[in-house]
């Protein structure tokens, strides 16, 4: 399905909308970046190791913790690395940006009175930084990291903690994400309306997806 193309949502089926933020509604090229090539040179500097080597080493690492809490945790990373990971993100913040149509898609949202809660896992300190730079947290009712329940989104039991911390209704909420991982997580939960983000980096192609109900992106349903 083409971004070009508009998709109608069963609006009247739905109360709540959880929202991803990377590769849902922010262009998930900056984290690609930022972890694939400005990480590995900043790693290099700091520890004297050739690039290649500094690279491999870090892709070995992410490898080790991809999916859980420690792979989304800035002070895990610093502390692994002894990068400062906090100043060169906002060293480089101004490569943050929406994916296309984002803005429009939230305020279409906001005119339906749907609720609108952005779920994500980025660590606090990257939420903010983002945040002040996109202000996407000003389209929302509320705003989660799973480092407030100290559980990753891939996990049922991060999803537990949401319907009781904000009430959500899983039958009536509808949630946009990247990570097939995420959504697996929150459909064996119970949320009944689930749709893949199937660009969530604009500079690389389309994934093809069949696990999942999938758009290029929330630009298909304005």
């Amino acid at each position: 399905m083409s971004a070009a193309e508009t998709v109608q949502l069963p609006w009247a089926e739905i109360d709540t909308l959880l929202l991803d933020m990377d590769g849902t509604l922010l262009d998930l090229a900056f984290d690609n970046y930022f972890w694939q090539e400005l990480m590995p040179q900043a790693y290099a500097a700091a520890t004297g190791r050739p690039l290649d080597a500094a690279r491999t080493e870090l892709s070995a690492r992410y490898e080790a913790v991809i999916g859980t809490l420690p792979w989304y945790c800035i002070d895990h990373w610093t502390g692994e690395t002894g990068v400062d990971i906090t100043a060169l993100k906002r060293e480089h913040r101004h490569l943050i940006r929406y994916l296309p149509r984002a803005p429009d898609f939230l305020e279409l949202a906001r005119r339906q009175g749907k609720r609108l809660i952005l779920v994500t896992n980025a660590h606090r300190v990257t939420l903010s930084i983002k945040c002040e730079q996109t202000q996407v947290d000003r389209f929302m009712d509320a705003v989660v990291s799973s480092h407030d329940y100290g559980i990753e989104k891939e996990s049922t039991e991060f999803w537990q903690k949401l319907e009781r911390e904000q009430g959500i209704d899983p039958d009536r909420s509808l949630l946009l994400e990247d990570s097939l991982a995420v959504l697996a997580a929150a459909s064996r939960f119970g949320v009944q309306h689930t749709i893949a983000i199937a660009r969530p980096d604009s500079t690389r192609e389309r994934r093809n997806i069949s696990e999942f109900r999938a758009v290029d992106g929330v630009a298909s349903f304005v």
